[in-house]
């Protein structure tokens, strides 16, 4: 049988964000210090992931903030013409002086020195930051502005796509576009009388079911993944009520081309292999078929 109104509507309530709130305030501070050695630069920091969307549930904890330092960036010149892209040579001749690698520095030490070294911890993609007494778990992406150039006659005529970028502790270079992601998506919850976000909710609570069953592992459907699919579905498959709108999108979502898929950003493809921003796609069909099964089997 069907999954009971009652448990989607259960499903499709925000988590709190009241304990979320506090932790990027101290986070926020402890990253804006004035002692920092990046104060007297140009940076911004600001919430992604669930939080920054407002697709958190309950079951959820860890805030995810980033720190874009704007007084260098890195580009992709690859839609330049030959002649742009020697003006751009031309204009940006000089190396920055401070570099990725001491930024990250810099932003662990301000860490640190906030909440002492026990509970900052340097990983892969992000600075980890364990919870502590009222303080949630939180990630902390150190990144630099990004730029995808369309145009570059000259310094002030030039147009660009700004995004962030980060290097992995394996020196893997990942570029992103949050600012947009958050935008776009509250643009289609907007767009389907706010259905959008209640059902990524309701997805995100079918993954969690999924996780603690042992049918699908932990990181097979990460949340941005989530947000991605459901965007993908077309406006007027919202509405009427939680169980009509999961039947209307979860058809569509199975019988279409996933190639096609992009994710809200709208900057990269939202299921493709050998691409770090992308859905691997046997944990797409993985995770797909599995919430089907939940869906037609639910007892």
């Amino acid at each position: 049988m069907a999954i009971p109104g009652e448990q989607l509507e259960v499903w499709s309530h925000q988590g709190s964000i009241t304990q979320s709130s506090s932790t990027y305030g101290t986070i926020k501070r402890a990253l804006e210090a004035s002692d920092a050695n990046y104060a007297s630069m140009e940076f911004e920091v600001f919430l992604q992931g669930s939080y920054g969307n407002d697709t958190n549930i309950y079951a959820e904890s860890d805030v995810d903030v980033v720190i874009r330092l704007d007084s260098i960036f890195y580009y992709d010149l690859k839609e330049l013409t030959a002649g742009e892209a020697a003006a751009f040579q031309a204009a940006y001749s000089e190396d920055a002086s401070y570099s990725y690698k001491s930024f990250r520095g810099d932003v662990v030490a301000a860490l640190v020195k906030s909440f002492g070294a026990p509970d900052v911890k340097p990983e892969k993609k992000a600075v980890k930051i364990k919870a502590n007494g009222g303080r949630r778990g939180s990630d902390v992406v150190v990144a630099v502005q990004f730029r995808k150039y369309r145009k570059f006659p000259n310094t002030s005529g030039a147009r660009f796509e700004e995004g962030i970028c980060f290097f992995t502790s394996e020196g893997d270079r990942l570029v992103n576009y949050p600012k947009q992601h958050s935008e776009n998506l509250t643009t289609k919850h907007q767009a389907t009388n706010e259905w959008l976000k209640p059902m990524v909710r309701i997805l995100k609570n079918m993954r969690g079911k999924l996780v603690d069953d042992g049918v699908i592992g932990d990181r097979v459907a990460p949340s941005y993944f989530l947000e991605g699919l459901l965007y993908n579905v077309p406006k007027d498959k919202f509405g009427g009520s939680y169980a009509d709108t999961f039947v209307a999108a979860w058809n569509w979502i199975v019988e279409a081309d996933w190639k096609k898929f992009v994710c809200p950003s709208e900057r990269h493809w939202l299921v493709r292999d050998s691409a770090a921003t992308s859905w691997p796609v046997a944990d797409c069909e993985l995770f797909v078929n599995a919430v089907t099964e939940l869906w037609n089997n639910w007892c």
